[in-house]
C-alpha cells in the first residue's frame, strides 16, 4: 500500500492492475500509520455511518481482495499475510507485492469468500439506500446487480479476456471475519456468522434482524475491548475499516427496520415475524445504547432506533394517505371538481379506515409488548390526513367545495364512528385539531363569503318561480284547510338546510349563516311585495296564500331562532299588513257601489240589502282560508266597513225623509242592522260592538216622543266615544226638531263627549266625513 499526498488530507489512493486494467479507488481511511504521528487511531471517525452509498462501494472495493474482484483461472500467490513482530517485513515496488511467506489455500478460499460477501453486502445496501433516499416501500431483495455480479463471479471470466496474476490484498474482516491485523499485537480469529454460517448483510437481506443485531453486538464489543487493549494503536487505519463495517451494517439494520415498517400496510400483507424481529431490534438496541459514552465512543453512540421505528410509521401514513384517491380522480380541485373532491374525500376516509383497523387486528398482535403501536399509527394517519386536507382547502374554490371539506373534517373524520368498530379506542392523549385554528378560520369565512352570495342567488331564483307562477294563473293551493303558496316550502328548505349543515360543523357557523338568512330574507320580502303587487295576479286567493306564507315565517323561523332572525319580524309584519289592506281593498271596491241605493225611497220598498250581504259571504270564504288570527281581524274589518259605509249613507241621505217616510226609514234602518248583525255573526265575526251603531242612529230619527232622544243620544254617545260634534249636528238635522230643543241636545251632546272614555281600540264615527250645510246651520241655531 502506497500513502500519497499530505497527512492532512487524510486521504489515499490504492492502485491494483490485472492484465492492463486499472483500478483507482480513494478512501479518506487508508493513511498508514507511520506517516500519521501523534493521531490518535480512533480520532475524527464519529461521522462514519452516515457515508453514502458511492462512498461505501468505494470503501469495499478498496478493502477487498483484487483477488475476489477479478478471478483468474490461473494460479495466484496469495497475498502477504500479517506478520508477527519477528517475522520479515513485505515489500511494495512499482506497483507489484512480493511475499516471502505463502498463505495456506484455506485463507485463500477464505478470502475468495470474503470478497464475495463484501460485493454482496455492497450492492445489497446500495440498493436498499438508493430506495430509502427514493421512498420506495417495495421489499427488499437481492438486487439484479448483485446476482448479474455472482454469476459472473461463479462462472468466471469473459472467454478472451485477458487476466493478469491476482494478488489478493487482506479482506476487510470487521463482519465477514478476515479482518486485517495490525503489524503488532494478537491476530484475531476470522469472524464468521452464527448463523448456518451467514454473515450480516446475508442476515439483514433475509431479515433475521435479530441474530443479526446480535452479531453487531459481538463485533461492536470486540472492537471496542480491542480498542481499550490499544491493540490498534499502531494501525488505526485496521480499526478504521472494522468500524466502518459495524456502523454501515447498523445503517443497514436500520434501513431494513424502516423497509419493513413501511411494507406492512401494502398489498403484500403483514409480516408478522419481521414486524417482530424488527421491534425487539429496536428495543434491544435502546438497552444495548442507553446513554452516550463518557470517552465519546461513536461505536457506542445512542442510534434512537425507537425514534427511527416512529419517523417509519409517519412515513407510512404518509405514502398511504398521499395515494388514497389518486387513481381515479386526480389530486387537482378545480372549481368543477366537487364530484371528484367528494369522490377523493370518500376514498380518503375509506383507505384510512382500512389501514387503521389492519394496523388493530393485525399489525399490533405482531408487535410485541413495551411499543406503543396504535397509538404511534393514530398520531401518524391523524398528521398525515392533516397534511392532505390543508393541501386539498388551498385549491378548494366554490361554497360547495369548502363545505365538502368542512363537513369530512367536522362529521365524517371527527364522528366517533369513523373507524367503524367500537374497539378501535382513541389514544389517552387527545389528538390535536385536524385544520390549525387559522386554516379552520379561513375555511369557515371563505365558505360565508360564498353561502351569501349562493342564498342571494337562490331568493333570486324563487322570485323567478313566483313570476312564472303568476303570468300562469296558477291558484294556489289548498292544504289543511289554508292557501299554500310554494314561497314557504321554499324559503323554509332554504333556511333550514343551510343552518342545519351550518350546525353541524360548528355553532359559530351556524349562527353566522342564521345572519346571513336574516339579512337575505329581509330583503326579498319587500322585492316580492313590490313585484307582486305590480302584477296582473293579485286576488284575494293569492294575497291570502302570501298572507299565511308571511304569518308562518314569522311564526315558525322566528320562534326556532329568535335571537337570529328576531330583526326580520317587523319586515314580515309590515308586509302581511300590506297584502291584507289589498284582500280589503279588493272587497270594498266590490261593495262600495251598492251602497248608493241605501237610504233612498226606492229602498223603502225594496231589499237592496241583500247584494251587500252576498259579497261578504263570499269573501268569508276566501278568510276561512287564511291564518285564524288574520282571518278574523280582516272579516271584522269587513263588519265596520259595512256598518260605516251605511251610516254614511244615512247621515249624507240623497233624499229627505218627512214624516211618515222617515218613520219608515227608521224603522227599515233597524230591521238592515240586525240582518247585518246577524250576517256577520254567522261568519264568525267577534265585533259585536258594532251591532248597536245603526239602531241607535235609527231610534233617533224614529223617535214620537221628542223627551226620549235624549236617551238614545246618551246611548249613542256611551257606545261609541268616538262620535264628533258634526255628527250630532247631521242626525239633529236629520230630526227637524226645532231651534230650542237643537240648541239643547247639542249642549248636552257635548257635555256627554267631554266626559266620554277611550274608545278602547273601538273606532267608527271617527272615519265618517259629514258637511255642515246651510241646513244643518239654520236647523241647530
Amino acid at each position: 500500500m502506497v500513502v500519497a499526498g499530505p497527512t492532512s488530507a487524510l486521504a489515499a489512493t490504492w492502485h491494483t492492475e490485472r492484465s492492463g486494467y486499472r483500478v483507482c479507488r480513494q478512501s479518506p481511511l487508508s493513511a498508514a500509520p507511520g506517516r500519521l504521528p501523534g493521531l490518535s487511531p480512533w480520532a475524527g471517525w464519529g461521522c462514519v455511518c452516515s457515508l453514502d452509498a458511492l462512498w461505501l462501494l468505494s470503501i469495499l472495493l478498496t478493502f477487498s481482495s483484487p483477488a475476489t474482484m477479478m478471478p483468474s483461472p490461473r494460479p495466484v500467490s496469495p497475498g502477504p499475510e500479517p506478520q508477527s513482530p519477528g517475522e520479515p517485513q513485505t515489500t511494495v515496488q512499482d506497483g507489484q507485492r512480493t511475499s516471502s511467506v505463502d498463505a495456506p489455500d484455506t485463507l485463500r478460499e477464505g478470502a475468495r469468500k470474503l470478497g464475495l460477501g463484501t460485493w454482496k453486502r455492497a450492492f445489497s445496501w446500495a440498493s436498499q439506500h438508493s430506495r430509502a433516499a427514493s421512498g420506495d416501500p417495495g421489499p427488499r431483495r437481492h438486487s439484479s446487480l448483485f446476482r448479474s455480479f455472482r454469476r459472473s463471479l461463479e462462472e468466471g471470466p469473459a472467454a478472451g479476456q485477458s487476466q493478469g496474476a491476482a494478488v489478493p490484498e487482506e479482506p476487510l474482516g470487521a463482519v465477514d471475519g478476515a479482518g486485517r491485523q495490525p503489524s503488532t499485537g494478537p491476530r484475531p480469529e476470522v469472524l464468521e456468522s452464527q448463523t448456518e454460517g451467514k454473515s450480516v448483510a446475508d442476515l439483514i437481506t433475509e431479515r433475521q434482524l435479530l441474530a443479526a443485531f446480535e452479531q453487531l453486538q459481538q463485533l461492536e464489543a470486540q472492537l471496542v475491548a480491542e480498542k481499550d487493549s490499544h491493540t490498534y494503536e499502531q494501525d488505526p487505519t485496521a480499526f478504521a475499516r472494522r468500524a466502518m463495517d459495524v456502523c454501515l451494517h447498523y445503517d443497514a439494520l436500520a434501513a431494513e427496520i424502516r423497509a419493513i415498517v413501511r411494507e406492512t400496510l401494502g398489498p403484500e400483507g403483514v409480516d408478522a415475524d419481521a414486524l417482530a424481529q424488527a421491534a425487539r431490534v429496536v428495543q434491544a438496541e435502546a438497552e444495548a445504547h442507553p446513554a452516550p459514552p463518557a470517552d465519546g465512543d461513536f461505536l457506542r453512540t445512542p442510534r434512537h432506533w425507537c425514534q427511527l421505528w416512529e419517523d417509519a410509521v409517519r412515513q407510512s401514513a404518509q405514502e398511504r394517505v398521499q395515494g388514497a384517491g389518486l387513481e381515479g380522480t386526480g389530486d387537482a380541485v378545480g372549481p368543477e371538481g366537487v364530484q371528484g373532491l367528494a369522490q377523493l374525500l370518500a376514498q380518503l376516509g375509506s383507505s384510512v379506515r382500512g389501514d387503521l383497523q389492519k394496523v388493530r387486528r393485525e399489525v399490533q398482535p405482531a408487535y410485541p409488548a413495551g411499543l406503543p403501536v396504535w397509538e404511534a399509527y393514530l398520531r401518524a394517519f391523524h398528521g398525515a390526513v392533516a397534511q392532505r386536507l390543508q393541501g386539498l382547502a388551498r385549491r378548494a374554490r366554490g361554497c360547495e367545495q369548502l363545505y365538502l371539506l368542512l363537513d369530512w373534517a367536522a362529521n365524517v373524520y371527527g364522528s366517533p364512528d369513523f373507524l367503524g368498530t367500537p374497539d378501535l379506542a382513541l389514544p389517552a392523549e387527545p389528538l390535536p385539531p385536524l385544520l390549525a385554528p387559522e386554516v379552520w378560520a379561513r375555511l369557515e369565512s371563505d365558505y360565508t363569503s360564498f353561502l351569501e352570495t349562493k342564498i342571494a342567488s337562490c331568493f333570486d331564483h324563487i322570485l323567478q318561480l313566483e313570476r312564472s307562477r303568476w303570468a300562469a294563473a296558477e291558484a294556489p293551493e289548498v292544504l289543511q284547510g289554508r292557501y299554500r303558496s310554494p314561497l314557504s316550502t321554499d324559503v323554509h328548505m332554504l333556511v333550514a338546510e343551510h343552518v342545519k349543515a351550518a350546525g353541524a360543523i360548528s355553532a359559530g357557523l351556524e349562527a353566522t349563516t342564521l345572519r346571513i338568512c336574516a339579512r337575505a330574507l329581509g330583503l326579498f320580502v319587500p322585492r316580492l311585495e313590490r313585484a307582486f303587487l305590480e302584477s296582473e295576479a293579485v286576488s284575494e286567493p293569492q294575497l291570502g296564500a302570501y298572507i299565511n306564507t308571511c304569518e308562518e315565517l314569522r311564526t315558525s323561523l322566528l320562534a326556532r331562532f329568535p335571537g337570529a332572525l328576531g330583526e326580520l319580524e317587523p319586515t314580515l309584519q309590515a308586509t302581511t299588513r300590506t297584502f291584507q289592506k289589498h284582500l280589503l281593498r279588493s272587497v270594498q271596491r266590490k261593495m262600495q257601489p251598492l251602497f248608493r241605493v241605501l237610504c233612498t225611497k226606492s229602498w223603502l220598498t225594496h231589499d237592496a240589502l241583500c247584494p251587500l250581504m252576498d259579497q261578504a259571504v263570499a269573501f268569508a270564504h276566501h278568510l276561512k282560508h287564511v291564518a285564524p288570527p288574520l282571518a278574523q281581524e280582516t272579516l271584522q274589518e269587513v263588519h265596520r266597513f259595512v256598518v260605516r259605509e251605511y251610516l254614511v249613507q244615512a247621515l249624507r241621505p240623497r233624499e229627505r225623509f218627512r214624516g211618515a217616510e222617515r218613520v219608515n226609514g227608521a224603522q227599515k234602518m233597524t230591521l238592515d242592522a240586525q240582518a247585518i248583525g246577524s250576517t256577520f255573526q254567522g261568519l264568525g265575526s267577534e265585533a259585536s260592538w258594532l251591532d248597536q251603531a245603526i239602531p241607535c242612529v235609527a231610534e233617533i230619527l224614529g223617535e214620537t216622543y221628542k223627551d226620549d232622544i235624549c236617551r238614545h243620544l246618551e246611548a249613542l254617545i256611551r257606545g261609541y266615544p268616538d262620535i264628533r260634534r258634526e255628527h250630532i249636528l247631521a242626525i239633529l238635522a236629520l230630526r227637524r226638531l226645532g231651534r230650542s230643543r237643537n240648541q239643547s241636545l247639542l249642549q248636552h251632546a257635548q257635555n256627554l263627549l267631554r266626559t266620554a272614555g277611550s274608545t278602547r281600540g273601538h273606532v267608527l264615527f271617527e272615519e265618517i266625513e259629514v258637511s255642515t250645510s246651510m241646513d244643518v246651520l239654520v236647523t241647530c241655531i
